[in-house]
Formats: structure tokens, sequence, C-alpha cells
């Protein structure tokens, strides 16, 4: 039966994936480590070569080596036992250059599961690794703890050599290790350490940031380029196929074997193999051919985000761009009675030109619609910028790899040539990134939104595919597929409606502060309580925000004046926007609190107090007292009572004992279903008398890992316990 093959396939996927994935071996690392951390040496081979990533931390560059070990053997105790599975490790620094893809070595540092994520939204460290068969992260504390064994080798693999080379070559007569060179070093060799602090910014919110993975697009032009230099020497088709596709699958393995340029060369295989063999295109076959070819040799690959925006792109380019390309033809054609011949040769060539203008503009635009649930989903982006962007940034973007390419061909042996093509190069990369950058800059180029969910992202392309792939094409399939999207605009619009009567409440522990973001109903109506220091800013707090779909911070408020808290105030302001700052009425001694409340009151002043008894919106202050002058700053912390549809929140702030103290005389009434404290510098929070007077149902203690100062210590988790609340 035809329609069984549907879920036999489903039946064999699931198979072999969890083939993949379940725990087979004794030896398996999830069965020899467990889930807790440990102290391990382990043996192996390098599975790549390390590469660096570069992090700012407090405007100090610092450097890291990351790299994936193949381990066979390790060490708990005190003997070596057999082991297997991959692990990624983490070094500050680099090591020495005969540490390389293939290298026998002993590593020695802490092994765990990668962290969970702070907050949803947040990246997953620990999923993302799990999808490449990573489930532990080893941390060295230096480059001592690396060890070669014996046989050792002794020279990098080709594919290293390659990269080495190519990095040299291409930046042959430049005068510096510049920005747009690490940008081209990107592009063309996939180097990604390129891509530090806020460099891809830019081209993520242009939708230009494709242009630097090697994807369908880059294979595309490279077998473009190598298709028809073999055309104009006059090969045969034959002779073109058995030339391309060895070099693509070179140019794969010389750039590190990244998942999205296998996906790409397979991709690119199936294409160029039925061209050379003659055989009649079809551009959805040679999609499922390559998506079925992937997904038997590693099914993880499904749920990956690149392989999900290759796949559907490429699908949505496949069933939108014939009815465009059809619609463009129609709109552009001349009078159907009058022969090409009698046109004069302008009218020929305007005619031509703006056909396949408009063909490039239906595929710029079919890209993109293509690709807004998935870039919503992962990038937390909705840029309307990304087709015109595109229009400008491919070809300036072609040009570089094309310059790239002639100038590796070139080499050292025609050094003058190549230092031209790499000044073209280095030309074409800085106009890419000026376009990027104006795109960006344009009035509702782009907006940040929440994740959609995975049922929206269904809805959406089985719509799309029902529309283009001609499934509406009956009067009796239009009315059934209208009726069907009424009754889902009707479920969308009722959840809706339900979900406004919601107030979401994250606590967020930022490097020893913590911040409150409070995501009520209509955007101008959230609050952000402190915002951590300026790392924790750029790190957590914006990350998190952009999960979240803030474009704009309507209210920030600060409840103390330590750097740990309100530190980031500035950087914050310059990432989002601030409405308006809050704050209480006690002048702090901080120095970086003063200057931030002067700046915020500058005309026009967006400056503004709360005072003890009154209520802003839906909070009342608590605490200072009006007549409260206590000598440590963490005393003088906002208390705030919120009450959102009868649930009362209580937010403690990081208020110490006499804070505590001076809180519990007042005849207010401190009755919460949620407290929210932070830590103290000295002393502990919640005091029991306090945790009475309160009465929670639940206590939130916002801790962090780092600094260890901030932790939850052991006697305060045994206190709280205690009260039988749920902490």
């Amino acid at each position: 039966r035809p329609f069984l093959i549907w879920p036999l396939l489903l039946l064999v996927g699931w198979t072999n994936f969890t083939c993949r994935t379940a725990i087979i071996s004794p030896t398996d690392l999830r069965t020899r480590l467990g889930s807790e951390a440990a102290i391990v040496t382990v043996r192996g081979t390098l599975a790549e070569t390390p590469r660096l990533k570069l992090v700012e931390r407090d405007g100090e560059e610092i450097w890291h080596s990351v790299a994936i070990f193949r381990v066979n053997e390790m060490r708990l105790q005190e003997n070596f036992v057999p082991a297997t599975g991959d692990i990624l490790v983490n070094t500050p620094g680099l090591p020495a250059t005969n540490f390389f893809a293939g290298q026998r070595a002993e590593i020695t540092g802490i092994a765990a599961r990668p962290p969970p994520p702070l907050a949803d939204g947040l990246f997953d460290s620990r999923s993302f690794l799990a999808t490449r068969g990573i489930y532990y992260q080893l941390k060295t504390e230096s480059t001592n703890d690396w060890k070669i064994l014996e046989p050792q080798l002794r020279r990098p693999p080709l594919t290293d050599r390659f990269l080495n080379w190519s990095r040299h070559t291409l930046a042959l007569g430049l005068p510096a290790e510049d920005e747009p060179l690490r940008l081209l070093w990107a592009m063309t060799l996939g180097w990604r350490t390129a891509f530090t602090g806020d460099i891809g910014e830019p081209f993520l919110r242009a939708g230009t940031m494709h242009m630097f993975a090697i994807d369908g697009l880059r294979i595309a032009l490279l077998s473009g380029m190598i298709v028809t230099f073999l055309r104009v020497l006059r090969l045969s088709r034959a002779w073109c196929g058995a030339i391309a596709i060895p070099t693509i699958w070179f140019y794969t393995a010389a750039t590190g074997w990244e998942p999205s340029a296998v996906r790409a060369s397979v991709m690119m295989t199936v294409v160029l193999g039925g061209w050379a063999l003659k055989r009649p295109s079809d551009l959805l076959n040679s999609l499922a051919a390559a998506a079925f070819i992937i997904l038997a040799w590693d099914p993880r690959q499904l749920f990956e985000a690149s392989f999900q925006l290759s796949f559907f792109v490429m699908l949505v380019i496949a069933l939108m761009l014939p009815p465009l390309n059809d619609f463009f033809d129609r709109l552009l054609r001349h009078d159907p009675l009058l022969p090409d011949e009698l046109l004069p040769r302008w009218r020929r060539a305007l005619i031509l030109f703006s056909r396949q203008s408009a063909r490039y503009c239906g595929l710029s635009f079919a890209a993109w619609i293509g690709s807004i649930p998935l870039s919503a989903y992962y990038f937390h982006l909705f840029s309307p910028v990304s087709t015109p962007a595109n229009l400008l940034a491919v070809p300036l973007g072609t040009f570089a790899l094309m310059a790239n390419l002639g100038a590796l061909v070139c080499g050292h042996w025609l050094p003058w040539l190549t230092e031209l093509f790499n000044h073209a190069a280095w030309f074409f990369m800085v106009a890419m990134t000026r376009v990027s950058e104006w795109a960006e800059k344009i009035p509702g180029a782009y907006f940040y939104v929440p994740a959609p969910s995975l049922a929206t992202i269904g809805i959406y392309y089985a719509t799309l595919i029902a529309a283009f792939s001609g499934w509406f094409k009956t009067v009796r399939r239009k009315f059934f597929g209208a009726t069907i999207l009424i009754f889902i605009a009707g479920i969308y619009g009722w959840q809706w409606q339900s979900s406004r009567a919601e107030t979401t409440l994250t606590v967020l522990p930022l490097n020893g502060g913590h911040a409150v973001f409070v995501d009520a109903d209509g955007q101008s109506n959230d609050w952000l309580m402190n915002c951590g220091s300026e790392d924790a800013v750029g790190f957590t707090l914006k990350p998190f925000l952009r999960a979240q779909g803030v474009n704009k911070i309507p209210r920030l408020v600060l409840t103390e004046g330590s750097l740990r808290d309100c530190g980031g105030t500035p950087s914050l302001d310059k990432l989002f926007g601030i409405g308006e700052l809050w704050t209480g009425d006690t002048k702090f001694r901080s120095g970086a609190y003063r200057e931030i409340i002067s700046q915020f009151e500058k005309p026009p002043s967006r400056h503004q107090t709360l005072r003890f008894g009154e209520t802003n919106r839906c909070w009342q202050v608590l605490h200072p007292g009006a007549n409260d002058n206590f000598t440590k700053a963490d005393d003088n912390a906002l208390v705030l009572l919120g009450d959102f549809h009868g649930t009362r929140i209580l937010l403690l702030s990081d208020l110490g004992r006499a804070g505590q103290s001076a809180l519990l005389e007042r005849p207010d009434d401190l009755h919460a279903d949620i407290v929210v404290a932070g830590l103290p510098t000295e002393g502990e929070p919640l005091c029991d008398a306090l945790i009475d007077a309160i009465q929670p149902r639940v206590i939130v203690i916002a801790d962090s890992e780092f600094p260890a100062t901030r932790r939850a210590n052991r006697a305060l988790r045994e206190r709280l316990e205690q009260k039988k609340i749920p902490v």
C-alpha cells in the first residue's frame, strides 16, 4: 500500500535515532560518569583541532580553546577503565600546536553535564550538544592539563595545513589582521573565531548572517564557479561533475566537516550528479534524496537548527519560486503579437534585465518567507528588511568569495595578482558589512519576538506547502482549507484573549546580583527590577529579554546602589532604551549609582522616585521608611509588594537583618503568596520572624553559582527546609 510508506519511514527513522542515542554499551560515558560532576583523567583522540573562542569581560579579551575529544579510557579513582563517547573540552589559553585532530592525548579536568539554561529563551547548551552526541564537558585549569600520548603524530592533517596556508594567503598584501579580514576567513574558510562580542549582530538583524555559514548558498556559488570555469574550457558534463564533486568535498573537509557544509555538499552532489549524467532535474526530488541520505547517516541532524533552516527554506523556494517567476514573466511580457526581432535592442536588454532582477527579488523573498518561523524560534528575530538587504549583500558576498577563491588559486606563485584579489575581497566585505549595518538602522527593520510554538511552526509550513503545491486548486478544497484556517485562527484568538490576564515573573541570578522581570499584559506594563553588572547585562539579561520579545524597557527599578545590581544600566539603556528609571529616595554612596541617576535626570528627565507608602500601578513601597537611614546599603534596599489578579508578590531585594527588623515593626500587611529575596552581604535573608509574618506559599532565593560567596549556604538551606515551604 503506497500510503504505508510514511509510517514505515517514521518507524525506521525512530529506530535509527534510538540506536544512535540509547545507552547500549556498558562503557558509555553516561554510565561511567552519571549526573554528578567529577575530577577525571581521560585518554583518547582529538576529534578536531582545538579552536579559539574569544570572550570579552570588563574590557579584557579572554581566549579559550574548545575541542571535541573522543574518549576510549578514563580514570575516576586509581585505574583507567574503558570508556566510549565524545566530550567537549574547554581550556583557558591555546594548547601547543602539536595538539591537532587525530592526535592521541590525556587530559585532566572536571567532567560534568552542560548546565541547563538559567531561564526560558536562553541558549540551551545541553540540548545543543546532545544533538551532536556530546553529553559532558570537561573543564581544565590550564593547558598544562593536556599531555600527548605515544605514538605521537608529527604533522597536522592535510585540512589543518590547508586552512593555515589559506589564512596566510588571504592576508597577503593587507596591512593588518582587522575585522573585514577575519570576516573573510569566516565566510571562505568557516573560521568561527571571527564572531566575537557583537560583531555578528548587524548581519543577524539584517538577515544576512547566512553568508558566513558554509551552507547551500556557499556550496552552490562554489559549484557554479567551478562548473562555469570548466565549461569555458569546453569540458563535457561528465568531466565537469567528476572534477566539481570531489572539489566540493575537499572544501567541506578543509573547513572542518561542518554539519551545514556536509548537508549542502550532499545536496549539491545529488544535483550535480544528475546534471552530469544528463538526467532531468527536479529540485524537490533532489532535496528529498539529500534529506534521506543525511538522516539515514545521522538522524540527530533533524533536531539541528541549521538542518531545519536549510531544508525548509529550500522547500519553500522550490514550491514558491515557479509561480512567482510566472507572475513576473506575465507582468513584464511585451506585446505577444510583436516578434522579439522587431523590438529595439535596448528594449530587449531592458526586458531581460528586468525579468532577471524580478526573479532574483522573488528568490530572496521566497527564502525570507521560508525562514520566518524558524528565525523567530531560534534567534527570536523578525526581520522585514531581510529581502532588500540580501538583494545587495548576496552579490557583494559573492564577489568577495570569488576574489578569495581567485587569491587561493593564484597563491604565492603569482603574488601580485593574489594581493589584487585580496584587496578586492576586503573592499567587498567592507561594503557588505556597511549594507548590513545600514539595513539594521532602518526604522522597523527588525523586531525581537518570543519563540512561536512548534504547533504554530507546523501550521505555517503546512499552509505554505498546501498553497504552493496546488492543493487548493479545487473549490471544495479551497472551502475546506479556509474553514480549517478560520477554526485555527479562532483558537489562537481565544488563547490570546485568555493569556491577557496572565502575568509571568522571572528571577534571574546575575553574577552575585539578581534581576526580576515582570511580564504583564501589554509590553507597556512590563517591569524590570535591577539589571546586574555590565557583564551580566551582556551575557545573560540581554539574550533573556530578547527571547521574551522585549524591544524597549518601559520601566527599570533600581532597588539599591551596588554595582552587582545596577552597574549595567548604561549598557541596558544603549541596547534597549529605558523609558523610565525608578529608584527609592535613599541616597546611596555608590559613585556608579549617582552617575546613573544624574544621566537619567538630564532633560528630558526619565528619573522617577518611589517613596515609602506610595503605590505605583500594582506595586506598593513598604521599605525604607521616610526617616530610615541605615549605615549598610543592603538595609536601605527597596521592598515592593505587588498584587496581580489576587496573587501577592513580595520583592525583598538583598534586604539585610536590620532592614528586616524595621520591616517587621511596621503595621503593613506583609502577607504574600510568593516572596523573592536575594543574599545580603552580611547575614541571611528572610529571618524566621519575617517568614512567619509573610506566610508565603513559595520562597525564591536568588543566589548565583559565581562568585562562590553569593551562593546560599547549607545553614540557610536547612533552616528554610524546616519551614516546610517550597523553596
